[in-house]
């Protein structure tokens, strides 16, 4: 089992996190026209906080994570939602072949910097977005390393402008940045603010 198998069942008995959830699903409702015609693609879903954010502004949505318990979690709250428009996918896209299902929007929050093979994921982010279609990532703005700690082998955060030449590198364009909401860790016995950032990019 892995740390997010372990972590699943207490996820979102944390407010933090639900906020956090809250606060990037209301900037990318700011960010874009949600219509419930618009088919949408969660990567690194967890238990769905974002997509039950943002569940009433959209139409169906595909909640996909590589986590076994992540998704048995988001599969009971599916059912006792009774929600019709919520499909959990199994789905690890730096070693899965890509699904046929094609999207209008994806988005993601706080998944990318554990990816090692970012461009990969991407890419393949691009392929899966119909055209005209949106991008948003939701995560950590360049940080130290004291976020996650010395035992953490992802990304410590995003340079922007490395992560803008990435995304325009898989033939997204019109990349902006907004820091949407401050997360707080204690470190070393004092808080720390890490800034979280919302990135918009569009396949046109």
């Amino acid at each position: 089992m892995t740390d997010f198998d372990l972590r699943a069942r207490d996820w979102d008995c944390d407010p933090l996190k639900v906020e956090r959830a809250r606060k990037v699903a209301d900037a990318i409702r700011k960010n874009s026209r949600l219509t419930p015609g618009l088919v949408a693609l969660e990567y690194g879903c967890g238990t769905g906080l974002l997509s039950f954010a943002l569940q009433p502004s959209l139409g169906s949505i595909t909640l996909a994570d590589s986590s076994a318990g992540m998704l048995k979690v988001l599969r009971d709250k599916i059912a006792a939602s009774g929600l019709h428009n919520m499909s959990p996918l199994r789905l690890d896209l730096a070693t899965d072949p890509l699904p046929d299902q094609r999207f209008d929007i994806i988005y993601s929050m706080m998944t990318l910097h554990h990816i090692a093979d970012t461009r990969r994921v991407l890419a393949g982010f691009y392929t899966l977005l119909n055209q005209p279609g949106c991008l948003f990532i939701a995560d950590l703005d360049k940080e130290d390393g004291s976020f996650h700690g010395s035992d953490f082998d992802g990304h410590n955060g995003f340079d922007q402008a490395e992560l803008t030449a990435d995304l325009v590198r898989a033939g997204f364009g019109q990349v902006r940045f907004s820091i949407v909401h401050e997360m707080v860790k204690v470190v070393g016995g004092k808080p720390r603010s890490y800034p979280l950032f919302l990135m918009t990019a569009e396949k046109g």
